[in-house]
């Protein structure tokens, strides 16, 4: 299912592109809509909002008043931000279930208007993102003639969103919306043709770092993740467990299209080095230029985890010794919650001309299907990886904190008698 963001600055034409859109039978869901979902009479997200905002936000009927909230929040940075807090968690979790009802649904392509895109930092979840554009002055017109806004408040609005030259820089397709509603509507056809014609070609999604029972800090059951995977639209895995290699050798022979068998092996230094496509298990404590000679020997792809994570990457300790003998360098794992070890492995990638990978480092099945890569539909073999990752892009949201109390238990759980070994 191929995810498309479309966004826009206020009164900018999006609610008519995806207008549009919906009429020529994609399935939309519009953000604003949910928004009003989640504060309806007698839900959570109406009490949360009543209680931080008090009762002069609403209305007689015991709806919430959206014109009193607005005048609130837009006009206080820090009330706006409180707002998002309470709302922004309820509407993802109504887009979510909307999202794998389609799915269930079999559509190909669907569209979610999200006017808080870039904003909210969830442009990763979608395959696509489309920006409308239109002209500051023209905007504030149409919120002042057409929506009746007091041009104050309207300047308060559009002050509080992101420049749009910003969002024009970040989109993949802008649709510039200056001219008039006829144009409009012909160039979001023409987008809307090859957004179809992307969904019908649409990538291979590999998790190149997760783990199963095999690892000391794990209990998956490899089978559930698999089924997980492919649930989550991944079309395959790359098993690398922690200094073990068994439970993904043995899943490779059972689905080969579907498994990468792999090893993250804890080497000598104490940092880790990920080898793809081995046979072969390699000790925990190998010096690390040894285990990618190893890797290399065995036909695999020595593959650089997290290099700047504390403890298990060094901190970037060795970074730039290692990134120049691996061929990927892994620029976004999810269980790295800060964004400055992405962005420096990201730069390590850059700086070494080195292939960018991606990787849940799934240790519980629910985190399988946060992060992956984008790449063409290529054999399962080493050298058509490597050429597909050439034109891969990486796509992944960080997973919740939470997680982390899974493997603690995991690692207690392996202690006992009876426990998992995959």
């Amino acid at each position: 299912m191929y995810r498309v963001a479309l966004t826009g600055n206020i009164a900018s034409g999006k609610s008519t592109v995806a207008a549009a859109w919906a009429e020529s039978g994609v399935p939309v869901v519009s953000a604003d809509l949910l928004a009003r979902q989640v504060v309806e009479p007698g839900t959570p997200g109406l009490a949360a909002v009543r209680s931080a905002f008090g009762e002069a936000i609403m209305g007689p009927d015991g709806m919430l008043d959206r014109a009193a909230l607005r005048s609130v929040v837009f006009r206080d940075d820090e009330a706006r931000r409180r707002l998002e807090a309470i709302l922004h968690p309820l509407i993802d979790g109504l887009r979510d279930i909307w999202l794998e009802a389609r799915r269930v649904d079999g559509a190909s392509l669907v569209v979610c208007e999200v006017p808080l895109l870039f904003e909210t930092g969830t442009e990763r979840d979608f395959d696509h993102t489309v920006f409308v554009d239109a002209p500051d002055a023209e905007r504030l017109r149409r919120l002042v003639e057409v929506r009746r806004m007091d041009p104050d408040e309207a300047g308060y609005v559009m002050a509080a969103q992101m420049p749009a030259d910003v969002k024009r820089s970040r989109a993949h397709s802008v649709l510039a919306n200056s001219g008039s509603l006829d144009d409009l509507k012909r160039d979001s056809a023409l987008l809307l043709k090859e957004l179809r014609a992307k969904s019908t070609a649409a990538p291979l999604r590999i998790d190149l770092h997760l783990h199963t029972a095999g690892s000391w800090d794990c209990l998956s059951d490899p089978e559930a993740v698999l089924a997980r995977a492919l649930e989550m639209g991944l079309g395959r895995i790359a098993i690398t467990d922690h200094n073990k290699l068994h439970v993904a050798l043995r899943m490779a022979e059972a689905h080969p299209e579907h498994i990468i068998p792999g090893e993250e092996v804890k080497t000598a230094e104490g940092i880790d080095v990920i080898g793809l496509y081995l046979s072969d298990e390699i000790p925990k404590g190998t010096p690390a230029r040894r285990t990618i000679e190893l890797i290399r020997e065995q036909g695999g792809i020595p593959y650089l985890p997290h290099p700047y994570a504390s403890g298990k990457g060094g901190g970037g300790a060795l970074a730039d010794v290692l990134a120049p003998l691996c061929d990927v360098v892994e620029v976004f794992n999810a269980r790295l919650h800060s964004p400055r070890p992405q962005q420096l492995a990201e730069g390590l990638a850059e700086r070494h001309g080195r292939l960018c990978g991606a990787g849940s480092d799934a240790h519980t099945v629910g985190e399988v299907g946060t992060t992956y890569v984008e790449v063409p539909t290529h054999p399962n073999r080493p050298d058509a990886l490597l050429a597909a990752l050439r034109t891969g892009s990486t796509t992944g949201r960080s997973s919740s904190h939470l997680v982390h109390l899974a493997s603690t238990w995991a690692k207690i759980r392996k202690k006992l008698p009876g426990a998992p070994t995959g």
